[in-house]
């Protein structure tokens, strides 16, 4: 595990925009941590570093927006008024396998309610420090990305 302290917003979209410069389409993200601790923050970010200039929000009502204009599509999820049941029922593995879809990147929120899991994915925990500022603790699992070194 990684740990990055992200001092403020700037920092954190900093992040997304190394992360989206340098994923490969098949990459999954799952973002974890307390409501505003930065995810749909970091996920603009990743928009930013594909080149997307469509306004990236959060897609909590609509579960999944898709954003096809960058370098490769970033499908960004919402799983936080969903229970780990009815996540089941969204077939996510089609993102990441690119099944029916292009494959992209596909950035989860509220990963925790998910009841399985990729093969391969970077998880982002982000947490409050102090003094507003934020702490990011990436774990890479069967990723073998190396672009972690390029930030710190």
């Amino acid at each position: 595990m990684t740990t990055i302290f992200l001092p403020d917003i700037k920092a954190t979209q900093q992040l997304g925009i190394i992360l989206g410069e340098n994923l490969n389409a098949g990459n999954v993200i799952l973002l974890e941590g307390d409501l505003g601790a930065g995810k749909t923050t970091l996920v603009q970010g990743i928009g930013q570093g594909l080149g997307i200039t469509e306004s990236i929000v959060s897609p909590t009502f609509t579960l999944i927006n898709e954003y096809t204009e960058g370098r490769i599509p970033l499908y960004h999820l919402d799983l936080y008024r969903l229970e780990p049941q009815e996540v089941t029922g969204l077939n996510l593995e089609s993102y990441w396998e690119g099944i029916e879809v292009t494959p992209g990147i596909v950035a989860i929120e509220w990963a925790e309610r998910m009841p399985y899991l990729p093969d391969s994915y970077l998880k982002v925990c982000l947490t409050h420090a102090e003094n507003g500022t934020r702490q990011a603790d990436i774990t890479d699992v069967n990723c073998e990305l190396s672009i972690l070194s390029i930030y710190i």
